[in-house]
């Protein structure tokens, strides 16, 4: 037990994976049947019930009121960076270069929060944590590419704007990683990950309005099927996933969690060939990476 208290924060990573996977499986489901637009917002929307109801019973407050000034600025910034930023521009990377690319791209979230790390909280990583996060991004690197199909060569001629979009998608990931971590200090990550979610609805609400979507978000609450599994993705992202990011971060260094969290494309794998019996829906398991990453 010792050991596992030693390192909770990994072990918390360790589920943040987990628990991405199952979201990203129920919110493919999900996308391929109400868009993802309405995704994106109605998963936030769901979460942040499901988790003042969790709160509400742990501490009877249905808001963080008892968030400090500092608290709130700094998770504001990250929802902002994370759940706005970061899903926006790697959403729009999908349409350009396709999930894999972008995965692949995304794989760069770690090394980027570990700097993220390193210049907001000054963490510094021990060899040896270094050694291991190359090797992680190393193999993950190798799961990408092995969705290629049979016959196809890895080309690097791809979008200029769609590789800036990816890059966008892992900057905002890992800036609001850390930021998070800026903002928790001793608060409580499930309060933390409650301001977080208010951040991000306004935020795709801006969105949505300014897209003139709204009769998406209608046609989607119309839809039992895909509600079935936008709700399922729901719980095990925005609200277990990132909750337990938070928990993470705060007790190991931003760039370790990023890691371990980043196994999500390997773990992916097992789930989707014994459930879909088909390797091409791992391609499409993976666009919806950034409905469940933080």
């Amino acid at each position: 037990m010792s050991f596992i208290s030693e390192h909770w924060g990994e072990f918390a990573a360790l589920l943040v994976a987990l628990f991405w996977t199952g979201s990203a499986m129920s919110f493919e489901e999900a996308g391929r049947r109400v868009g993802s637009l309405p995704v994106n917002l109605l998963r936030l929307i769901i979460a942040f019930i499901l988790i003042t109801i969790l709160i509400y019973i742990r501490s009877g407050l249905i808001l963080p009121t008892d968030a400090t000034r500092e608290n709130w600025t700094w998770l504001i910034l990250s929802g902002l960076a994370g759940l706005v930023f970061g899903d926006l521009f790697l959403f729009k990377s999908y349409t350009v270069i396709g999930s894999r690319f972008s995965m692949l791209i995304m794989t760069l979230v770690p090394p980027i929060t570990a700097f993220f790390g390193w210049l907001i909280l000054n963490e510094h990583l021990r060899p040896v944590q270094l050694l291991g996060m190359v090797v992680t991004l190393f193999g993950i690197s190798l799961a990408i590419f092995s969705r290629e199909s049979a016959g196809e060569k890895l080309t690097l001629k791809l979008s200029p704007r769609g590789i800036l979009y990816a890059l966008g998608g892992a900057l905002g990931q890992s800036l609001g990683l850390v930021l998070s971590k800026k903002g928790l200090v001793d608060y409580d990550p499930f309060s933390a990950t409650q301001i977080r979610l208010m951040t991000g609805i306004a935020g795709f609400v801006i969105l949505v309005t300014l897209f003139g979507r709204w009769g998406s978000i209608r046609s989607a609450l119309k839809h039992p099927v895909g509600m079935k599994f936008l709700t399922m993705g729901a719980v095990f992202g925005p609200f277990l996933g990132v909750s337990f990011s938070l928990i993470s971060v705060k007790y190991t260094a931003a760039g370790i969690s990023a890691t371990i969290t980043s196994l999500v494309p390997v773990f992916i794998i097992i789930p989707a060939v014994f459930l879909f019996k088909d390797n091409q829906r791992l391609q499409s398991l993976s666009r919806y990476r950034s409905t469940y990453i933080p």
